[in-house]
């Protein structure tokens, strides 16, 4: 209160408000406003396609990584690829061995950011793709990403998330989102990025601290360090299906939140005025929407509740978070609110949801690996229960076919101490060679490739 004292409730109130709605207005209509007239990169195909690498890490993903990499075989892009799965569990290693992919099974949980660097260090290509197991990719999708990459000054291609969400809400937000990040790459550059498409070049990539909860942001920032940009193509898209349910979002995002916030202080040297070109969308975009946003407006509600006795402004104001809050716990316990409060549902749900992570990064509850259940595949089919195992089949269905690459055994090389067998197809590549100590927590990050650093280079710790 001696603050507000200070200040005035006038002056209070207004920055409070402002604040709170930086995050979901202000910043959308100042990166709107700055985007305006700008028109987006449209590059015209190579004459000569780069190589990619796809990535994908993969785990408890049995059920559907089978389809995934059928998509990948199937796609028409017209240069050199190669498929590399790090699969952390046996079952999907098994479902994922095939002709034309390399997999790389290490026996254990090795968490995102580590499979990611694993997965990098294996692959060959001047471009690596990375995309999740259940995420089905739009038809061109890498041909519109690849071609940004004539550009000498991008360093990476953000693709699109799309969610298939029949009550609109998930839906709404990545388009939302989606929006944000096209004007801000059409200023320069965008921090917006999804683990779904990500491609980069190889040679910028430096390898990612073990106990980062946000591998894909902290790869953009790496980037966008190194001098080149990140820019984001519409075309290249992804869906995957929503969430089962709210409580599956939640951990989710608050998770994301937690990460973010533990990123963005292990970093904080980023967030200085001038030290980046999108510095501001770091603020703007990350943390004030995921933190200070929220905070300011439970700081309104409780101005609010004692000035609702002689303001009508307050009752009104205490009146509409009664609105936004019964939205949006209808729409945690799976109904779908009236058309004109989905909205604010999603604003209240995304408003909790930011609480929430900073609530587990107080609580250092930013875990880089995580339970995950068993993903099924679309219609509830089982995956494999263990290595070789055949699903339970409906009655007069044939048994799934195994390929010659099933027989593959396991190769134990000198890391195997550390992460346990590489299982690989016969005829595996001359990958980089994976060292597991780079890949622990406090180590140097070590760039795979000669990208130019910006600036000094920096060292990053395990987060506190």
């Amino acid at each position: 209160m001696a603050g507000v004292r200070a200040l005035g409730r006038g002056t209070t109130v207004a920055l409070l408000g402002a604040t709170t709605l930086w995050g979901h207005v202000l910043y959308p209509v100042y990166i709107g406003l700055k985007s305006r007239g700008l028109a987006p990169e449209t590059p015209e195909d190579p004459d000569e396609w780069p190589s990619v690498s796809v990535v994908v890490a993969a785990y408890r993903e049995a059920a559907v990584i089978g389809a995934k990499l059928d998509e990948l075989l199937a796609t028409d892009y017209p240069g050199s690829m190669e498929i590399v799965v790090v699969a952390d569990d046996e079952d999907t290693a098994t479902a994922a061995r095939r002709a034309g992919v390399r997999v790389l099974s290490s026996g254990e949980r090795l968490g995102k950011a580590r499979a990611v660097n694993r997965g990098v260090s294996a692959a060959t290509g001047d471009i690596v793709l990375l995309t999740d197991a259940n995420a089905t990719l739009a038809p061109g999708a890498m041909r519109a990403a690849m071609r940004h990459f004539g550009d000498p000054t991008v360093g990476a291609v953000a693709g699109e998330k799309q969610v298939d969400d029949p009550q609109g809400a998930q839906g709404f937000y990545w388009k939302f989102e989606s929006w944000l990040k096209r004007c801000e790459s059409a200023t320069g550059a965008t921090i917006g990025v999804v683990g779904e498409f990500l491609a980069f070049r190889r040679e910028a990539f430096r390898q990612l601290p073990g106990d980062t909860a946000v591998d894909d942001a902290w790869l953009a920032l790496d980037v966008l360090e190194s001098g080149l940009r990140v820019v984001y193509e519409p075309a290249a898209y992804s869906v995957e299906t929503s969430s089962p349910t709210y409580a599956e979002e939640w951990e989710r995002r608050t998770r994301i939140v937690a990460g973010n916030l533990d990123m963005m202080w292990r970093r904080r040297a980023t967030m200085t005025p001038g030290a980046l070109p999108v510095t501001p969308q770091l603020w703007g975009h990350r943390v004030v929407r995921s933190s200070f946003g929220p905070m300011a407006h439970v700081a309104l509600v409780a101005m609010s509740v004692p000035a609702a006795r002689h303001s009508w402004t307050a009752r009104l104001f205490l009146a509409g978070n009664v609105v936004g809050v019964a939205s949006a716990g209808a729409l945690a316990a799976g109904r779908t609110p009236p058309g004109p409060t989905r909205l604010p549902a999603q604003v209240f749900f995304l408003q909790a949801v930011a609480l929430g992570g900073v609530r587990r990064f107080l609580a250092h509850d930013r875990p880089a690996v995580w339970p995950k259940p068993e993903r099924l595949a679309p219609g509830g089919a089982p995956a494999l229960t263990s290595p070789g195992e055949q699903p339970e089949l409906p009655a007069g269905a044939a048994p799934l076919a195994r390929t010659a690459l099933d027989a593959g055994d396991p190769v134990i090389g000198a890391e195997a101490a550390a992460t346990g067998p590489i299982i690989l197809p016969p005829g595996f590549g001359s990958g980089r060679v994976y060292d597991p100590e780079g890949f622990e927590p406090g180590e140097s990050r070590r760039g795979l490739g000669t990208g130019q650093p910006y600036g000094q280079t920096q060292t990053y710790g395990p987060a506190q």
